[in-house]
C-alpha cells in the first residue's frame, strides 16, 4: 500500500485545519524573507515521519531545501539536530508546528515499539499494533510502528476478521461462529478469534482456529495454553502488556504480542525548531 495519498491526505487536512484563511501571525515576517532553521530533539528518539514533516514545508514552500542529519528509522540522542530547513520565512513559520505535530507523534509511537521490541528480544514473539490508533492517522501510526520494528495487524475491518465475545455470543458460540467464518470469508483473508479461558481454547482450536487472541491470560496460562496448542494455531498475547512484563510473556513461546498502547497513550517527543532570517 502506498503511502502518498495517506501523507498528502493527512498533511492537507493539518495545514487546513490550522491556517484556515491566513496565517496571522506570520503576517509580521517581511513578505520574500529567506530564513533557516534548525530542529532540535530534547530527548532520546527513534526518528519517524520524515515525509510528513517534508510534505508540510513543501506544500507551502516548493523550493524548500530539507537537509536530514540521521535516517528515518535510526536512534537520535537528546539535544542532537535532526534536519536543517532552509527557505521562505513565512512558509516555514506556517508549517512549523503542523510539521512538528506530525514528527514529534511518529517519533513517539515507532521510539516506544522499538522498546517494546528490545525488551522482547531473544524470542519468537512479533510485536504488533491494533486498530486503537488516533483518528485520522491509523496508516501513519501503524507506518509508524513498523519503523519501529513492530509488525501490522489488519489496517481496519474490511482486511481481516477478529471475532470478540459479542460476535461468539451473537452467533452462539465458538463452534458457530468459527464455521460461519470459514464460510463466509474469501480464503486471503486472516480469521482470528478470541478466548478467556483454556476451555474456550480447547472449543476454537477443534472449531479449526489458526490464529488465536490469548485475551487477558495470566503468564502462567499462557505458558500452558503454549504447550497445549502445540503449533496447531498461531498464539496472540493481548490485554495489561507492560515494559516490564514483555519478556516473561514473551518467553511463554507465544508467536505474537499486541500491544494498543503503541498507538494510542501516545506522548510526542520533545522538538523544538529554531528559525533565523538569512
Amino acid at each position: 500500500m502506498s503511502l502518498t495519498p495517506h501523507i498528502r491526505a493527512n498533511v492537507k487536512a493539518a495545514l487546513e485545519e490550522d491556517i484556515g484563511s491566513g496565517d496571522l501571525t506570520a503576517q509580521l515576517i517581511p513578505e520574500g524573507s529567506k530564513a533557516q532553521a534548525a530542529v532540535i530533539t530534547r530527548e532520546d528518539t527513534v526518528l519517524c515521519g520524515t515525509l510528513w514533516f517534508e510534505e508540510c514545508f513543501l506544500a507551502l514552500d516548493p523550493a524548500c531545501r530539507i537537509e536530514w542529519q540521521l535516517k528515518e528509522g535510526e536512534r537520535a540522542e537528546a539535544g542532537q539536530t535532526l534536519c536543517e530547513i532552509h527557505g521562505d520565512a513565512r512558509a516555514m513559520l506556517s508549517a512549523e508546528r503542523p510539521a512538528l505535530n506530525f514528527l514529534q507523534t511518529l517519533s513517539a509511537v515507532a521510539t516506544l515499539t522499538r522498546r517494546y521490541v528490545d525488551a522482547a528480544q531473544g524470542h519468537k514473539a512479533k510485536i504488533m499494533d491494533t486498530r486503537k490508533t488516533l483518528p485520522g492517522l491509523r496508516q501513519a501510526q501503524k507506518y509508524a510502528v513498523t519503523t519501529g520494528g513492530g509488525h501490522n495487524q489488519r489496517a481496519g475491518l474490511f482486511d481481516g476478521v477478529l471475532i470478540k465475545e459479542n460476535h461468539i455470543a451473537a452467533a452462539g458460540g465458538i463452534g458457530k461462529v468459527m464455521e460461519l467464518a470459514f464460510r463466509l470469508t474469501p480464503p486471503h483473508i486472516p480469521i482470528q478469534i478470541e478466548v478467556e479461558n483454556m476451555d474456550e481454547l480447547d472449543e476454537a482450536l477443534l472449531a479449526g482456529a489458526k490464529l488465536i487472541l490469548l485475551d487477558n491470560f495470566t503468564v502462567a496460562d499462557m505458558k500452558l495454553a503454549v504447550g497445549h496448542a502445540a503449533g496447531r494455531a498461531e498464539l496472540e498475547a493481548s490485554g495489561g502488556i507492560t515494559l516490564e512484563n514483555i519478556p516473561l510473556i514473551a518467553a511463554t513461546g507465544v508467536d505474537r504480542i499486541s500491544i494498543g498502547a503503541l498507538t494510542k497513550d501516545v506522548i510526542a517527543i520533545d522538538l523544538s525548531m529554531r528559525l533565523a532570517l538569512s
